[in-house]
């Protein structure tokens, strides 16, 4: 009876998959090191190769409490988040009839099991999937992103910044956002995200402030002489050109955080005021619904310890039935806290009685304590703070 149903489901069970397949030499990265290999060995150490579901715990728990607070099948979150995580997979979306055939456990050798288990898609964000696109439709609405928002050209062309780049391995196309425009390829995944309750969570495309930066220039670093290919010219040259790094340093990088906000402080009769500036061309935090900025005071009397006092920087959210939850599964915001781009927020922050002096530091963390304890995250790399600025004052 259940080979019945599974046979009487499965004709029905149709995929969307508007994506041109990734020929075996060129979908993985190992393929590209013969000519790239300084770029791949940056791009490894950079989460946009840790974006899979088996490689990212954040990312994997995530999807997990969905599934349990949603009884969906893990497959079909797994294909809504590869949108922008794993955007060569061939499926784009399930339906129904691949969620009764999930629940009866008979969706093995499916069109989405096969997607899910593609050799094409293990990488994450890999060099094939920003080097392969053709075009991308900003004219579409702002909730098509990552695959939805992008043509791919044929396998085995790649694009790059180069109109003079050549290859025997494949052929090459330049495109602006390559070169004159990347926030447009950022913006591809890293733009907005919503909730399953159409709670719009991030906006980051909507609130950049263009004040003569681009993204690639802090995340991956200003352009520096080098060699994008080690293939030798037909002089026995490699060619120098102007490169990016391809560690995609980001939100996860300590390094980033050092003097991201400039930081005042001012004592009044009972606070202490302290106001964050952010130079930044995106609010902070941002970039996902936890992050979370730390104001922490130390107060001292004779140089020693007496008091903390901890103000916390981020949103909460709250479900339909108003309880915390994950920013997916949000209907909406129990607060907000965040500093504009280009702008600037004050905060208080309780004076202690009898202190002669305190250390202000504001520091970043990835996660609040709220969702990292919902989602029971293990990797101290959620927790950990990553010190933004330290300044000493005597009261």
């Amino acid at each position: 009876m259940r080979w019945l149903l599974w046979l009487g489901l499965v004709s029905f069970g149709v995929y969307a998959a508007d994506v041109v397949a990734v020929g075996d030499r060129y979908k993985d990265s190992s393929k590209c090191k013969a000519c790239h290999n300084h770029l791949v060995t940056q791009w490894d150490t950079s989460w946009h190769a840790k974006s899979h579901y088996e490689s990212d715990e954040y990312f994997q728990k995530t999807i997990d409490y969905v599934v349990r607070k949603n009884h969906k099948s893990l497959n079909a979150v797994k294909v809504e988040c590869a949108t922008c995580h794993n955007p060569r997979i061939a499926v784009t979306s399930t339906n129904a009839e691949y969620e009764a055939i999930a629940a009866l456990k008979l969706d093995k050798g499916t069109a989405v099991d096969k997607a899910l288990h593609s050799d094409t898609i293990s990488e994450g964000i890999n060099c094939v999937v920003c080097h392969n696109i053709d075009q991308i439709h900003d004219n579409l609405p702002e909730d098509k992103r990552g695959i939805n928002r992008v043509t791919w050209m044929k396998s085995g062309m790649m694009s790059g910044p180069y109109a003079d780049a050549k290859s025997p391995y494949h052929k090459v196309e330049p495109r602006d956002f390559m070169d004159t425009n990347p926030n447009q390829l950022c913006f591809v995944c890293h733009a907005n995200d919503s909730s399953e309750e159409g709670l719009r969570f991030i906006n980051m495309q909507a609130e950049f402030q263009n004040n003569g930066k681009l993204c690639v220039d802090c995340h991956m670093g200003a352009r520096k002489e080098g060699i994008a290919a080690t293939l030798p010219d037909k002089n026995g040259q490699q060619r120098k050109r102007l490169i990016r790094e391809h560690g995609f340093k980001g939100a996860h990088t300590e390094t980033m955080w050092q003097g991201a906000l400039n930081v005042d402080v001012r004592k009044t009769a009972r606070t202490l005021e302290v106001t964050l500036h952010n130079p930044q061309p995106h609010a902070l935090p941002n970039g996902f619904g936890s992050r979370e900025i730390l104001i922490e005071a130390y107060y001292t009397i004779g140089g020693k310890a007496i008091k903390t006092e901890a103000l916390s920087l981020s949103t909460h959210y709250l479900n339909k039935r108003d309880k915390p939850t994950i920013p997916h599964l949000a209907a909406r915001t129990l607060s907000s806290v965040s500093i504009p781009a280009l702008g600037a927020k004050t905060f208080s922050v309780p004076m202690v009685e009898g202190a002669d002096g305190v250390s202000v530091v504001v520091s970043y963390r990835l996660v609040n304590d709220e969702v990292r304890e919902m989602l029971e995250l293990k990797d101290p790399i959620w927790s950990k703070k990553m010190v933004i600025k330290k300044l000493k004052l005597k009261l």
